[in-house]
């Protein structure tokens, strides 16, 4: 087994917060929600432990790849929630965060239902589990109908003639030339919506809407 290479881990942005400690990463994480950079260098700390629970897991490697990105997408909503007051806070008067998060990983592993591997459509080379939660969260700014074409042309790769046609079938009229102009806008707009750390990390200072291919 080989844990994949993460480069967002030599990132000045996550490199410069190597010194704090696990708890401080989570408390800035929690006070800076529109900030991406924290959740980043915990995942970066982190991944080689959870990747190698979850390819211990019996999966196909497809199948392992798409699990490690859920179960961090369960750890970021799930670590929002933390309420770190310590000893005011039953049970968190010890809190580890590397004991959680084997905990959490475990419970993904026993709980999740991960499809079969043709329906699988997430490519851990294409984006890295905080990009891939990040562009995920920016999706709810989307307006409904702009949604689900970013999600048609990006995730299935359906064609705007396709697309329209579907829509069209579901009492939407939409032409594929206003298909197209809307999953353009919608793809500006889901870039627009990520944190400036994360486009500048993931996407680079050259980061274009094409970027956006393979994320969803």
């Amino acid at each position: 087994m080989q844990i994949p290479y993460f480069a967002e881990t030599d990132h000045p942005q996550v490199k410069s917060l190597s010194h704090y400690s696990d708890r401080e990463l989570l408390t800035l994480f929690q006070r800076y929600p529109e900030e991406g950079k924290y959740f980043t260098a915990i995942f970066c700390r982190y991944s080689p432990i959870v990747y190698t629970l979850i390819a211990h897991s019996g999966r196909s490697p497809v199948q392992v790849d798409y699990l490690f990105a859920l179960t961090w997408r369960h750890i970021y909503y799930a670590m929002m929630e933390l309420d770190l007051r310590g000893s005011s806070v039953p049970g968190m008067e010890d809190f580890n965060l590397q004991n959680w998060l084997i905990n959490m990983t475990a419970l993904c592993i026993n709980q999740a239902d991960v499809p079969p591997v043709e329906s699988i459509h997430y490519s851990l080379s294409a984006a890295s589990p905080p990009l891939w939660c990040y562009t995920h969260q920016a999706l709810d700014f989307l307006p409904p109908l702009q949604r689900l074409i970013v999600l048609m042309s990006q995730t299935f790769h359906w064609s705007e003639a396709r697309i329209s046609a579907y829509l069209q079938s579901e009492g939407e009229t939409v032409s594929p030339h206003q298909v197209r102009s809307l999953l353009i806008s919608g793809l500006q707009e889901l870039q627009r919506s990520l944190p400036a750390d994360i486009r500048e990390i993931y996407l680079g200072e050259e980061g274009t809407v094409e970027k956006q291919e393979s994320l969803l």
